[in-house]
Formats: structure tokens, sequence, C-alpha cells
């Protein structure tokens, strides 16, 4: 299918690349979450973004070949070392650690030793499998005498093509398999009818039981969280992308037509779609940049009917982004979206930049670019 190429798109490329460069001065090696008053604070190495800055310097890199990036970006995938061996720390979160991290390097370099990074940490993903439920464990206990051995997560989608990329790397099915085990128990315990998601299932660890809904990062457990939505839209594509099943891609579907149904007139989400009327609508930006290099890579996956439907929304999203919540002339600001929700329910990190928003937004302008590689693919 041809498609036109946006008008705005090379000016938010570049913009993008002159930002990135110029933040990267401070940034370093460092693991950016959330800018506060301007400035990306740096979380430790374990914490579950760390991938996501040096995902978007390969991004770059790839695009503009600035080697200066590409060394801050191995010396981040370095730095994930001692996460990896200590392996306390590590949860289902590997997926988005390693993804933009080695297999991106591995992708980008050939080198070996991403290789074997990302098949170790491949490995630490696959036995987190719960056998009875069908699903990935989300985290190991926060507390002492906690027990969260049975919850499940909407994000864990997005995890899962680190075990495709395994099992084709390695020629053992066996972690594809886990992947697609995961996906079913997320088609049938997660998507509701009408596309919208729950963020957190609970299930009995020793049956396999499911036991309930949790509300999460969303507003309530039957409310629904945007970026859970994207996560899923995603998500789901990628499982299709990965197994070509068919019922992947039914049911990317049926929430992407959820999510576009509920978008305001900007195309950008509020961080909840069913949150009552004294809540405040923040949006988040993070969400939006998600769910569009979702709805591209869809795009790619079905007739050309739905095709322009789902490529014009993601473009749609794209564009305002980069026009209304776009930082390109402030100076005083690092990140290069604002408007971001982390988590509203714990009040923590609410209308600011996110650096998983920026990367998937710059992840976004490389889809449309016709950029040749895609980590998670």
């Amino acid at each position: 299918m041809e498609r036109q190429i946006p008008e705005w798109l090379n000016e938010a490329w570049e913009s993008t690349v002159r930002k990135t460069v110029r933040i990267s001065e401070r940034i370093g090696s460092g693991f950016p979450h959330a800018s506060v008053g301007g400035t990306y604070v740096l979380e430790e190495p374990h914490w579950w973004t760390a991938g996501f800055w040096p995902g978007l310097l390969w991004l770059v890199y790839e695009e503009c070949a600035d080697e200066r990036l590409r060394k801050l970006a191995e010396q981040c995938e370095e730095r994930l070392d001692a996460v990896l061996h200590d392996y306390t720390r590590l949860d289902h979160d590997l997926g988005f650690m390693w993804t933009l991290t080695s297999i991106a390097s591995y992708k980008l370099t050939q080198s070996a030793e991403s290789r074997r990074r990302a098949l170790q940490a491949a490995n630490y993903l696959a036995g987190r499998f719960n056998l009875k439920g069908r699903y990935i464990r989300a985290w190991n206990p926060w507390r002492e005498g906690e027990d969260n051995a049975g919850l499940a997560i909407i994000d864990c989608c997005m995890n899962m093509p680190l075990l495709h990329w395994a099992s084709r790397t390695s020629g053992d099915p066996r972690y594809s398999h886990i992947a697609q085990a995961h996906m079913e128990t997320v088609l049938e315990h997660f998507i509701r009818p009408d596309g919208s998601v729950y963020h957190i299932v609970q299930f009995d660890p020793s049956t396999g039981a499911c036991v309930g809904k949790l509300g999460g990062q969303g507003y309530a457990p039957e409310s629904a969280w945007s970026r859970g939505t994207a996560w899923a839209l995603y998500g789901l594509t990628l499982a299709y992308h990965h197994t070509g099943e068919r019922k992947y891609i039914d049911a990317a579907k049926r929430v992407a037509h959820y999510f576009l149904s509920q978008l305001p007139e900007d195309s950008v989400p509020y961080w909840d779609f069913r949150i009552p009327p004294e809540v405040t609508k923040y949006r988040d930006s993070s969400a939006g940049a998600c769910a569009a290099s979702g709805l591209l890579l869809l795009a790619e996956k079905t007739g050309e009917l739905e095709a322009a439907t789902y490529h014009k929304a993601g473009v749609r999203i794209l564009e305002s982004l980069y026009r209304n919540y776009g930082t390109w002339d402030d100076h005083t600001e690092e990140g290069l979206i604002k408007h971001g929700t982390s988590h509203y329910p714990e009040g923590k990190n609410i209308d600011v930049p996110l650096i998983y928003g920026d990367y998937y937004f710059v992840e976004g302008l490389v889809r449309l670019r016709g950029g040749r590689t895609m980590f998670w693919e």
C-alpha cells in the first residue's frame, strides 16, 4: 500500500535527533524514568525502565550513525550486567530491559556478548512461567512476607518478544511455547469483550485458578487504564507477528477499536478511559506513543482497507504528540514529549515527560520513516 510521507515527519525527526544528542551530554549512560522540573531523574539499573533510554539511543544511532550514541547505549547494556548477575532484582520486565539493550545491540552490531546476555535474560524470564496458571509471574515480593506469586499484568505482553527472539536465535521452541501460553491467558482473562483490558489478574499460584482482577495503575478494577490498553494493542499485534495465529490479531483489532473510540479531539488519551467526573483527566502521552507504534505495525499486518484506518490513526497520534506535546524549543526540559502519567493511584510522576513515552514516540517516527530494524520483531 502506498503511503504519503507526512510533511511534518522530517522536521519531527530532525528535532528529535538534536534534542537526543543534547540531553545525552548530561544523561550519558544513566537510566532516566520521569522528568521532574525539567530534568530526568536517573534510576538504579534494576528499575524496569532501564532499557528505554539505550533503546532510544539505538534508534537514533541506526538512522544517523552517531558513534557517541552507540557508545552510550553499549555502556548502559554493560551496566545492566550487575543486575543480570545479581538475579534477585529481576522480574518480568526482563523483556523491556534486554530487548531494548542486548537484542537491539545484537541486531545492529552482531555482538556475541549481547546475544549471550539476551539469551540469559530469556532463560530467567522463562523461569517465571507458572505452569498451572499458564502465566508469567509479574513481580517478586517487594516487602518481607508479601506474596504476589499469583499476579500477572497486561504490561507483560511487551516482554514476550524476548522469548520469541530466543527461540528463533537458539533454535529451541520452548521459549515461544511459553510466550504463546502466556498470551493465550491474556486472551482469556485480560481482554474484555469491548476491547478494554484489565491491568492485573490474580491467580492461585498453586492451582492456576483465576481468583480476581485488580485495578493496579488504572482508576479501579473495572476501569480502562489507557497505557494498559496500549500495551495490549501492541503486544497482541507482536504476538501475531511472531506466531501467525489469527486469534491474536483479531484481539489486537478489538483493543485498537476500543482505544481509538475513546480518544479526545487531539488523539492523545487520558490516563484512564473510565474515570468519574470529579477525577482530573490528566493525559498520558506515553499511552498515545505506545499505541501509535502498535497501530503502525497493525496496519502492516492487515488487509489494505483496514490498514489505512490503523495507519492514519497512528500518524494522527504521532503528529499530535509532535505538534502539541513536544518540547523542541524548550531547553529547560529534557523530556521529548510532555504530559505523561506514570501511576495516578499512587500519585507518582503525574503530568510529566516519561522515558518510555519518549522511546515509543521516537520508535513511531522510525516506523514512519521506514526504519529497517524494530527490536520487538
